[in-house]
């Protein structure tokens, strides 16, 4: 179990890092300076990580699971839609920044096992094919979770973005229950059934292009 935390461990801060500095960076391309203004658009590790969402709860859900559900989440960068040149529409790109950025890791990662598969067998040929395995499931697993359009994930704040101003309005005033809402999905198992068919979908996409068996 300490073997699998160890190798997971890597792609689960890039992960997340990576999707909270492409909201940051996304944000000031479209006007919105307050997370370079707070040196949140950085790819060092120390300045997103929250203990509890970025340590303790991957690791107790990688020890409870054996590495089959694992997700957290950093210290959320911050973003003044209201600094955006048009806010509602840059919303959209802003929140799939996120999800983007582990959409294109887990085919990073991919790229990685499929280079462990090519070379001869090696030393570190075990624990790199682990750790990028890793890699896919976790960023298609943190892709999946935060495209559930539930504020203030990422998938509520896109569909703030697409509805129309009124029913934006009164679907944004559920982000207060945001997190109450998804605890009682994941005690429900209902974020399984939510997440487990897009990763496996979009792994076995990835699979396909790279020539992965």
């Amino acid at each position: 179990m300490m073997e699998m935390i160890a190798l997971y461990a890597i792609p689960m801060i890039f992960a997340i890092t990576l999707h909270e500095a492409a909201h940051g960076y996304v944000a000031k391309y479209f006007g919105d300076y307050t997370a370079y203004q707070a040196g949140r658009i950085s790819l060092n590790p120390l300045d997103h990580i929250d203990p509890i969402g970025t340590i303790l709860v991957p690791v107790v859900l990688i020890m409870l699971s054996r590495g089959q559900l694992v997700f957290g989440w950093a210290k959320p960068v911050p973003v003044n839609f209201g600094n955006l040149r048009s806010p509602k529409r840059d919303m959209l790109w802003v929140a799939a920044a996120g999800p983007g950025a582990n959409l294109l890791m887990a085919i990073c990662w991919a790229m990685l096992l499929k280079v462990v598969h090519m070379v001869p067998a090696n030393y570190f040929s075990y624990p790199l094919g682990k750790m990028a395995q890793g890699g896919i499931i976790i960023n298609l697993g943190l892709m999946a979770l935060n495209l559930i359009p539930i504020p203030p994930l990422d998938g509520g704040r896109i569909a703030v973005s697409l509805l129309p101003h009124r029913l934006a309005y009164r679907f944004a005033m559920i982000e207060p229950y945001g997190l109450f809402i998804m605890l009682a999905l994941l005690a429900t198992h209902v974020l399984d059934l939510v997440i487990w068919p897009v990763v496996l979908l979009c792994s076995s996409l990835i699979s396909a292009l790279l020539g992965l068996s």
